[in-house]
């Protein structure tokens, strides 16, 4: 059982764990032990997220989220399998606090409209300089 918040806990039923042979650093190690951890949740169809939660679990996995609404992180940090464990419910757990934020309503604002004057005059300006560039007349030189 894993606690996100007040609100939402994971049961162990919605993740499940395999293990795979890591690459990278570990000698002799990483041919003989399966390190790297695999941690696939059933994000799609868990009845203790809410529905909005949900939706920006999904925008905020990315790739990790799969054709069948689940979400999979893979770990291979250490040579440890149990640290990779660990990492990889960490980052779960993190993952989905930050789907829990509801995300600040963006308020329009208008420029001001001496920034609009300045912008305009300054556009002017260039076009002026720009507009003095180009072929010399040779008669009037």
């Amino acid at each position: 059982m894993i606690r996100i918040n007040d609100q939402i806990e994971i049961a162990d039923w919605e993740l499940t764990e395999s293990f795979t042979r890591s690459s990278g650093p570990g000698g002799q190690n990483v041919n003989k032990v399966s390190t790297a951890v695999e941690l696939r949740f059933e994000a799609a169809r868990s009845p203790n997220l809410p529905d909005p939660v949900k939706a920006r679990l999904r925008r905020l996995a990315g790739r990790r989220w799969t054709q069948d609404g689940a979400v999979v992180i893979f770990v291979q940090d250490t040579r440890s399998q149990a640290r990779n464990r660990e990492i990889a419910k960490e980052r779960l757990t993190d993952l989905i606090r930050k789907a829990c934020e509801r995300p600040k309503r963006r308020v329009a604002t208008k420029p001001t409209y001496g920034s609009v004057k300045r912008r305009l005059a300054g556009k002017k300006a260039r076009g002026q300089v720009k507009a003095l560039r180009g072929a010399v007349d040779p008669d009037n030189g």
